[in-house]
C-alpha cells in the first residue's frame, strides 16, 4: 500500500492536461464523497461546490477565467468551484443540527440545544463584520480545497488548484449572489498530457529543519 506521505509527495500541480481521458463515474463520486466529509470549525460547513463536467459549462464559466488558465478548464475532465456563503442565516443552521440530530449524534436530547446554542455562539464571534465573517468560512473552504488534492492524488488523478480568475465575474455569470454564495477558489481535475512539462520536474520544498519547529 501506498504510504499518504508518498502520494503527497507525488502529487504536484498539473499544467497541461489531456482532454481525451476522462475521471471514472466511480472516482468521482469518492471524491464528491471526500468534499462532503470534509471538516469545518463547529461543523459549520460554510461551502458549496459546483462541478462543472459538460463542454457547454465550461464555456459559460470561461469568460471568468484568466486567459493563461482557460487551457486548465477546457481540456481538464472536470472542474470544481469552491463556493462560499454569505451569511448563516437562522434556517441554515436549523438546518445543520436538524441533520445532526437525524443522523443520530445526540444520544440525549439536551445535547441538541447545546450544540445549536454553541455553533451559534461561535458563528457570532466570528460575525462581527462581514470581512471577518467571509475570512473565517474562507479558511474552512480551503481545507476542502486541500482534501480534495490530496484524494485525487491518491486516485492517480492529476489537479490544479486555480486562483487565476475573476470571482466577480464568476459570481455574475452564475448568478450567486442572488443564491446566497459567492465564488473563492477553482480546481481543476483530470490526467496529464505528455507535454505537461510540470510533471518532468522534482519537485521542489524547504527543508524539514526550515518548516518545523518540534517543542
Amino acid at each position: 500500500m501506498t504510504s499518504i506521505s508518498d502520494i503527497a509527495a507525488k502529487r504536484y500541480t498539473c499544467k497541461e492536461y489531456d482532454p481525451n481521458k476522462k475521471i471514472p463515474q466511480a472516482d468521482l463520486e469518492q471524491l464528491y464523497k471526500v468534499l462532503q466529509n470534509s471538516p469545518s470549525s463547529v461543523n459549520s460547513q460554510p461551502w458549496h461546490f459546483v462541478i462543472v463536467e459538460s463542454d457547454e459549462a465550461k464555456a459559460k464559466i470561461l469568460p471568468a477565467i484568466f486567459e493563461f488558465n482557460q487551457p486548465r478548464i477546457t481540456k481538464a475532465s472536470h472542474v470544481v468551484l469552491f463556493l462560499a456563503r454569505n451569511e448563516f442565516s437562522d434556517a441554515y443552521l436549523k438546518e445543520i443540527v436538524d441533520q445532526e440530530d437525524k443522523d443520530q449524534r445526540f444520544p440525549e436530547e439536551e445535547m441538541k440545544a447545546a450544540n445549536d446554542q454553541g455553533r451559534r455562539y461561535f458563528v457570532d464571534l466570528n460575525s462581527q463584520t462581514e470581512a471577518q465573517l467571509h475570512d473565517w468560512q474562507n479558511r474552512q473552504v480551503y481545507i476542502a480545497l486541500g482534501n480534495l488534492l490530496l484524494a485525487a492524488a491518491a486516485l492517480n488523478i492529476d489537479s490544479t488548484p486555480i486562483e487565476g480568475f475573476d470571482a466577480q465575474k464568476l459570481d455574475e455569470i452564475l448568478n450567486l449572489k442572488e443564491k446566497g454564495f459567492r465564488s473563492l477558489v477553482v480546481a481543476s481535475l483530470g490526467y496529464r498530457s505528455e507535454e505537461d512539462f510540470n510533471a518532468k520536474l522534482p519537485k521542489s520544498r524547504l527543508p524539514f529543519d526550515e518548516l518545523f519547529t518540534i517543542l
